[in-house]
Order: structure tokens, then sequence, then C-alpha cells
């Protein structure tokens, strides 16, 4: 954990020895128990769906924070309890969750689920309830532009996903780009960050297409992608459509020297479905476990015992949202809702996922993002490059 966090700990189990004795020796009820009931924490999950497999993970992240500040005692002498639903990667399931939780099971506080789709619906519901929720999964810029109360995030903004990316590119004389992206809120803001940024660095997009989140087969839009000889392809995706690109690519001799995709090439997944066609596709990520930040390497190595795979950054949010409201609930001594809220605008602290600080639309706006690469079978740190575990490949290894 981090030292903020600890002496909020300390403080906070002082306080509670304290009370305890005060209600045995002066014999009175006005003190605060021992043991309160239960603080619910509710979420929505997707356990099925699109979303199913990045969403596990943020789940598996959240509940190893459950179980690791139960094993401190709880937050405010209570114990938490995650209560939680598989929203099935659907907005509409998660907003009429959310009001479950709220309405039907009384819970306190909110993570959000992942996807920038789920979360815009969820959070709806929340801002109407007026009760705060982190942000564990979701980084579209639009999120934070409807004058919400309620909704703080820990991801790096969508529309800055590609800049590193981008700039790398420059600097390699590329200049001719080939965008594509998912007809949903995250892909569609990727892409907008990606025009932006490419006209501020002089690059020329050649090709632009937009399709349905449910695509397997891009075969067509290949072959048009083609006829325009692009420098590089960037895609606004998640894993099985970068998964599906990727191969098919392959298959028809799509060439270009700089391949990358958002979510997708960030996950093990991508480079255990792809093997060898893996190598040398780039993405960004918002964590990687060979970061140097406190408590990485023991999160990873506990999480990789765990549930036997490597953490992904998905894994990392969901533990962060939870060690983010751990510091807001200390900080503020409460779990009102308004409190709570204070705490989050102010804070500024640096947890295993990164450093959490945000504007005042709650946008997150202190933690950087990086970029990795698949090198030989191994996800690599490649940007920023103080920072890289390896230089990058390029140019990109012709298909085979």
């Amino acid at each position: 954990m981090f030292t903020q966090m600890n002496q909020l700990n300390y403080m906070q189990n002082f306080k509670a020895t304290l009370l305890l004795l005060c209600s045995i020796f002066l014999n009175t009820d006005i003190y605060t128990p021992l043991y309160a009931k239960d603080l619910l924490i509710g979420a929505s999950v997707a356990l099925s769906g699109k979303y199913a497999r990045t969403g596990q993970e943020q789940l598996h992240g959240l509940q190893m924070w459950v179980e690791e500040v139960n094993q401190r005692g709880g937050l405010l002498n209570r114990k938490v309890v995650l209560r939680y639903y598989d929203d099935e990667s659907r907005p509409e399931t998660g907003a009429k969750l959310y009001e479950k939780l709220i309405t039907d099971d009384k819970v306190e506080l909110l993570v959000g689920p992942y996807s920038s789709a789920v979360t815009m619906a969820a959070s709806t519901v929340a801002e109407r309830h007026n009760i705060p929720m982190i942000s564990a999964g979701a980084s579209a810029s639009e999120i934070w532009q409807r004058g919400f109360k309620n909704i703080f995030g820990l991801y790096t903004p969508a529309n800055t996903y590609m800049d590193q990316i981008l700039e790398f590119a420059k600097t390699k004389g590329l200049r001719r780009i080939a965008l594509i992206y998912a007809n949903t809120e995250f892909p569609r803001d990727v892409a907008n960050g990606v025009r932006s940024k490419a006209k501020s660095l002089g690059l020329k997009i050649v090709f632009s297409e937009e399709y349905s989140k449910a695509s397997t087969d891009f075969s067509s839009m290949i072959i048009k992608m083609k006829r325009r000889r692009p420098d590089m392809v960037i895609g606004g995706s998640y894993l099985p459509d970068s998964i599906a690109f990727m191969r098919q690519a392959k298959e028809y001799y799509l060439k270009a020297k700089l391949f990358a995709f958002a979510v997708g090439p960030g996950l093990p997944d991508f480079g255990t479905n792809l093997g060898k066609d893996a190598n040398g596709v780039m993405g960004n990520t918002q964590w990687e476990p060979t970061l140097t930040m406190p408590g990485v390497k023991k999160f990873a190595a506990k999480y990789k015992a765990k549930y036997g795979i490597e953490a992904a950054y998905h894994a990392a949010g969901g533990y962060g949202s939870g060690q983010v409201l751990e510091a807001a609930i200390q900080t503020s001594g409460s779990t009102s809702g308004n409190k709570v809220r204070a705490a989050l605008h102010q804070l500024d602290i640096t947890t295993t996922f990164g450093r959490f600080k945000v504007d005042a639309t709650g946008k997150q706006v202190g933690k950087p993002g990086y970029t990795i690469q698949w090198i030989d079978g191994v996800r690599h740190l490649i940007l920023p490059t103080k920072i890289a575990t390896k230089a990058p490949l390029y140019p990109f290894p012709a298909h085979r």
C-alpha cells in the first residue's frame, strides 16, 4: 500500500481502540461499537458478453482489495462487502443493476463497470441518486463532459491513448495512417484523439472506417485499406476485434510499418491467441507489472499466485479503484456521499495502479499512459523510453 494510507489505517485503528475502552470504563452506549454493520460497496461486472475477459480481471483485482482491507480490520470499523452482478457487457443491463444495487441492496458507495459504454449508462444512475462512483475501467472523454458530480476516473483519457505511438511514428518518417475503430464511445474517442494528434504532427489519415463492435470479418476493409498504402494501421478496438483483424491482415498480406491497437495488445490473451502473429504489434496500456511504483511487484506476484495468470492493467485498475475508495473514506472519516465526494476531489495519491488526481469534472489528470509491444512472445514496455524494458521492434516484421 502507500504511506498515506498506512498512516490513516493507524489513526483509524487507534480511534476504534480508544472508543472501545471509553465504552467499557464509562459504561455507556453513546460510543461507536467495536463491530458496526457491513459496509456494502456495489458494482456491475462484465462476466459474460464481449467484455467478459477484461471484466473478470477487473473484478478479481477489486476482490483482492476487499480481502486485504478486511484483513487490516475493514474501514471505519466495518467489514467491507462487495455486492456485484453480471451486466453481460450491456449498457442497459448495467444501468438496471446499479438501480437495484442502490434501491434494493442499499449499497453506500459504487465502483464502476468495465467499458466506457456501460459506464456511461451506469454513471447516469449514480448521478441521479447522488452516490460517488469510482470508474475502474472506462476512459471515454464524454463520460466527464456531462456536468456530473459523482463519477471519478482512474484511467488516462482515451483521446490520448495513441499519442506516444504517433510521436514515435513521426520520428521514423511515417506519415500515412489507416484508422479503424468500433462504433462505441471508447473506440470513437481513441479515433478522435488520433485525428487531433495526427493533425498536430502533420500526419495524414488516408483511410478511416468505423465498424460494428460485434465485427469479426475485416476482409473487405483490409482490401480497401491496401489500396491506400498506409504506413501505419491504428485501431480503436477491444481484444476480440484486434485479434481478428491481425489474423486477417496476415491472410491478406496487409503491409504497413506499424500496427497498433487499443486494449487488445495490453492483455496476455492477445499473445496467447495470435502466437507469432502478435510479434511487433503495439498497443496502449494503463499499467504494467514491470513498473517500479510502490506495491506493483507485490500485487503482480500475489495476483498470479491466486489466479494462475499474469495481471493485466484491468486487474490493477480494479485493485486501484478499491485503494482510492479506501483513501477517500479514511480521509473523510465517513461513508457519506457528500464527504467521500469532497475527499475524492482533493486526493492526490499514488496507488498500486498509479497516481490518482482528478480535475473538477472527476476526469483523471494525474496518471500517464504507456506503450507496449509484443516482441518474441513477450509483452514489453517500450514507451516512454526512460522506463522501457526493451527498445521498440521497428519496422513491423513482414507477414510470412
